[in-house]
């Protein structure tokens, strides 16, 4: 679908509709094309597999230690 830049700024949101859908709008000014809306492609994440990182990441014994008194302060929220 070919439209001009006035017809655009008119009906964006229902161009924006038939882009979703799948549709291409080209816009033009006069008879020159300028723009093109198209949809975004699917913005999902790819699943995430658990184990993926095994043997990559190392842990160090220290991890599970208790933090000390003054780390543990800081994290504490103080009554105002």
């Amino acid at each position: 679908m070919k439209v001009t830049v006035h017809v655009a700024k008119t009906t964006l949101s229902k161009l924006i509709e038939r882009a979703h859908a799948g549709e291409e709008v080209v816009i033009a000014r006069g008879d020159v094309p300028v723009a093109r809306l198209v949809p975004i492609e699917s913005a999902e994440l790819p699943r995430r597999k658990p184990g993926t990182l095994r043997g990559l990441v190392k842990v160090g014994d220290s991890f599970f230690e208790p933090l000390p008194e003054a780390e543990l302060k800081a994290w504490e929220l103080e009554d105002s």
